[in-house]
């Protein structure tokens, strides 16, 4: 196969240029602190070119837990919509290691906007200094304060759902399986966005991809080292630790994946779409063409930046509507 970079969307490719500065690549996991710093000012500079907008509210909620820490969760929602909302439960970005629910609130307004509900996002403890399963823990945690507290909040206990992108994603599919296992009510979805599903990196593209630089072989074999230590690769890891090691799906949500042709997790994710057809569970599947982890991000306004938040604000939407 050519070298990925060749393959990418022309307007992906410049947006890419950008980014780097000539770096070779964003993050450099083998240094984790700086790692956390540079996400951080990337996610501060972005931010700061935008104005507050006083329609949305964010309220800071501390989740309780008997025998840990309690859990941080924003709550987005608009100012002045009537409830009870439609919630979502969202989990950041950043392979596990690197990130904070503060990141996503200028996109997250957008879409408390656009979808008329509110969104929690959880603030979930990364690694490697809690390793797995501490943030599906942590997401389940948030999910069953969300629905328990829900009248009280103005929210939709019936209309309640799991998103997360990339590690985020990883989070949101653990948690709907630790849902679905302990018996809890069945989220109303769960949209899992270029997710993090398989510490085995096996997979053709977790070994195409290597040059891109946004999130390539050996920054995602070290983030599932950070998140499993030596347990990464071996037989017995747990699916609420890496989902793609479940060998049952059935019983889980609605289900909503993107994937990218040119992810590290683009084969990962496309078996993971198909085992849950294969269990039943309704699966909406979109795979972009030329495209690298997190373009949406890093070229939103490039086409298939908008093509993908029209896509997925759609499914959202009807899986609101519908119930």
């Amino acid at each position: 196969m050519p070298g990925s970079r060749s393959l990418i969307d022309d307007e992906l490719a410049e947006a890419l240029k950008a980014v780097l500065m000539n770096r070779k690549r964003l993050f450099d996991l083998t240094d984790i602190p700086a790692a956390r710093k540079a996400q951080r000012s990337f996610a501060e500079s972005v931010a700061a070119t935008l104005p507050d907008d006083p329609s949305v509210t964010v309220r800071e909620l501390r989740v309780p837990r008997a025998g840990g820490p309690a859990v941080p969760v924003r709550l987005l929602r608009p100012a002045d919509a009537p409830g009870p909302l439609p919630v979502m439960v969202w989990f950041h970005g950043g392979g596990q290691v690197v990130g904070f629910a503060a990141q996503d609130d200028p996109r997250l307004t957008r879409m408390c906007l656009a979808l008329g509900c509110a969104i929690a996002s959880v603030d979930y403890r990364l690694a490697p200094e809690t390793p797995a399963p501490g943030a599906a823990e942590d997401g389940y945690t948030a999910y069953q304060f969300i629905t328990r507290e829900a009248g009280a909040l103005g929210l939709d206990r019936t209309r309640t759902g799991l998103a997360g992108v990339s590690g985020g994603g990883a989070i949101a599919a653990a948690t709907a399986l630790l849902i679905r296992d302990r018996g809890a009510a069945a989220p109303l979805f769960q949209s899992l966005t270029f997710p993090m599903l398989d510490d085995r990196n096996a997979t053709r593209s977790s070994r195409e991809i290597t040059d891109i630089g946004i999130w390539d072989r050996e920054t995602n074999i070290l983030a599932w080292r950070a998140v499993l230590g030596d347990r990464a690769g071996a037989d017995d890891v747990s699916p609420y630790c890496a989902p793609a090691r479940a060998s049952d799906l059935a019983g889980l949500p609605p289900t909503f994946i993107a994937a990218g042709e040119l992810d590290v997790f683009r084969d990962e994710d496309l078996d993971y779409a198909a085992r849950l057809r294969a269990c039943g569970v309704p699966v909406e599947l979109h795979l972009y063409p030329g495209a690298y982890h997190s373009f949406n991000v890093f070229a939103p306004s490039s086409r298939l930046a908008a093509s993908f938040d029209h896509t997925w604000l759609s499914y959202l939407a009807r899986r609101f509507a519908a119930a």
